[in-house]
């Protein structure tokens, strides 16, 4: 898991979220209130919700125009079941969250590193 995702308050402007979003390793903002998960904004996002809606990102804050989370998985899910959900849903990572608090992402190829370490060595008969 990822400790400690980027993450912006429900004030902080469209702005703030696109300059965070500059960093290539960047790929999603989760956006919190009072540090509640409520939202997350990505590129993407910024472009329907800002540019193309012709909104100052400036004055825009990143509350108004962050989507609701699709899936989240609770922090006490064993490692298993939360790679096994990543490949059912198809998701690359998925917001953790304990008791409505965001703690983490877990990563699909974070995941099966980890799982792949953790796999005894396969005696091939030699």
């Amino acid at each position: 898991m990822l400790a400690d995702p980027p993450q912006l308050d429900v004030g902080e402007t469209a702005q703030a979220a696109g300059e965070a979003l500059k960093r290539p390793e960047v790929r999603a903002l989760f956006v919190s209130e009072a540090g509640r998960l409520v939202g997350v904004v990505t590129r993407k996002t910024l472009v329907r919700e800002v540019v193309a809606a012709g909104r100052d990102p400036r004055t825009t804050r990143v509350g108004e125009i962050a989507e609701e989370p699709q899936n989240t998985v609770d922090s006490d899910l064993p490692l298993e079941e939360g790679f096994r959900f990543l490949e059912e849903q198809d998701l690359d990572r998925v917001p953790v969250v304990d008791g409505g608090r965001l703690v983490g992402v877990l990563s699909r190829a974070v995941l099966q590193r980890r799982l792949a370490e953790d796999e005894p060595p396969v005696d091939d008969g030699s």
